[in-house]
Order: C-alpha cells, then sequence, then structure tokens
C-alpha cells in the first residue's frame, strides 16, 4: 500500500472511531509502529489529528476530511452513481450541481453533453467544466471550504436563490430516514439546501458509507429527496426506511 493511500485510511479509521491507538493501527495496516508515528505526525502537522501519548484523536479544528483525502475512497462506487445519475440529464435544460466528490465524478461526464445550462457553488466543479465551451456555467462566490471547495455563505445563497433549477444533484455527507440528509459543516448546508429548493426535482448522491450517517447539519428531509442514488453496499433496513418516507432509492 502506498503512503498516501495509507495516510488516507488512516485519517478516516481515527475519525470513524475518534481516537485510536499506535499498536491498533499498526496491526491493522501491517506495518510497524514508526511508520505509524510517522504518519501520524504528518496528519497532525495538517491539523487533521492530534497526537496523544499512545496514538491518535482527531483534531480540535477537525470539521470534515479533505477533499484531496475523500477523493480516492470509494471511488469505483462513486463513479458507478455518477454514471446512473447521467441517465437523469433527459429533458433538463438548468441544472444545479453541488461540490463533493461523488457529484464531482457525475460532473466530469458533463463533459460529453452539450446545451445545459450548469448552476454549481463548487469551485472545481466550475473550472472543470469550462473544458466544454457547449456548457453555459454559472458558479457562486463566497467564502470557499477548503474541505470541499465549495463557495458558501450569505453571498453564495443570494447567488443561487435567483435561478430556476430542472434538476440540482446534490452530494451530502450523511443520509438517514430519521435525521435527512446532513452535512458537517452548517453554512454548507445551508446553502445546498437553496439549490434544492430552487429544482423541480431533487437528486442525492451518495455512496454506501453516508447511509445512516448523521452530520452536524440538516439539509433536508428525505421526503423532500426525490431519488437517492447510492450503490448495492448499503444496508437493506435503511434503505428500507428511507423509501417508506418516499423518496426513491436507485442501488447500483
Amino acid at each position: 500500500m502506498r503512503r498516501n493511500q495509507r495516510l488516507n485510511q488512516i485519517l478516516s479509521t481515527v475519525v470513524a472511531h475518534g481516537s485510536l491507538e499506535v499498536p491498533e493501527l499498526a496491526e491493522m495496516f501491517d506495518v510497524s509502529h514508526a511508520t505509524i508515528r510517522r504518519d501520524l505526525e504528518l496528519l497532525e502537522q495538517q491539523r487533521l489529528v492530534s497526537r496523544t501519548r499512545g496514538g491518535a484523536t482527531i483534531h480540535a479544528a477537525f470539521n470534515d476530511l479533505p477533499l484531496s483525502y475523500k477523493t480516492t475512497q470509494d471511488l469505483t462506487e462513486k463513479r458507478k452513481i455518477a454514471h446512473e445519475a447521467r441517465k437523469h440529464l433527459a429533458g433538463a435544460r438548468v441544472i444545479g450541481v453541488t461540490g463533493g466528490t461523488t457529484v464531482t465524478e457525475f460532473a466530469g461526464l458533463l463533459l460529453e453533453h452539450e446545451g445545459l445550462t450548469v448552476v454549481t457553488n463548487a469551485l472545481n466543479v466550475a473550472l472543470h467544466l469550462l473544458d466544454n465551451p457547449r456548457l453555459r456555467v454559472f458558479s457562486a462566490g463566497g467564502e470557499i471550504r477548503s474541505s470541499s471547495q465549495e463557495a458558501v455563505g450569505h453571498s453564495a445563497e443570494t447567488f443561487l436563490s435567483e435561478y430556476n433549477l430542472d434538476v440540482a444533484f446534490v452530494g451530502v455527507d450523511g443520509v438517514d430516514a430519521e435525521a435527512g440528509c446532513t452535512n458537517y459543516d452548517p453554512a454548507g448546508s445551508r446553502a445546498n439546501g437553496v439549490m434544492r429548493r430552487r429544482a423541480r426535482r431533487t437528486i442525492v448522491l451518495a455512496d454506501a458509507t453516508k447511509i445512516g450517517r448523521v452530520a452536524l447539519a440538516r439539509v433536508c428531509e428525505m421526503g423532500e429527496v426525490d431519488l437517492l442514488i447510492t450503490d448495492d453496499r448499503a444496508d437493506e433496513a435503511k434503505i428500507g426506511a428511507i423509501r417508506a418516507l418516499g423518496c426513491e432509492v436507485t442501488l447500483v
């Protein structure tokens, strides 16, 4: 396993457990204690974890995994979800696209399309779509979240509220029947919520690791989502509870 891949997985594991000891991590990743200590030192320098006497815990300033760490996780499933989402472009002329790694995979497929207008608050998505001159791209401004490269805040929300969308493709950090769709960042949740309300149809793209997860701030209730596209690793009972609320679910 390459070091970058191991760092990604160590960070995800510490986030999932809250804290872990060096021996536990060394056994998980089949490397020496010294290697784990060097990895944790690098993650601490990036303000992602805090070193403890025997291991590491989530850094006090941690809000969300940086985009560079999330991009490589569950990539096969995210690409399957993206290709399924592309099927729902038929008849749409104006679409909204949020940030997030799964939605970014979907946005990459738009380079093969023409005649679409795309409204987004994700700077990386907007810049990528400029490679296709047959698309019209409108991008929100505001404070930029480093973890998602999304513009958030009052100016972004005001910008998004001015557009009428046929379909909004929304990425979230958590999907739960009771808690709804949630994000780690409240400002990001509000921006995504504005986009959803401006759309005639809302499609949430979330891999199975998001199903059952509850993040800090609600984007919307599940009954306000027209379609959830996730992968077939998702827990059947949790998917059943979501469907019972009137949200269509497609598993890929």
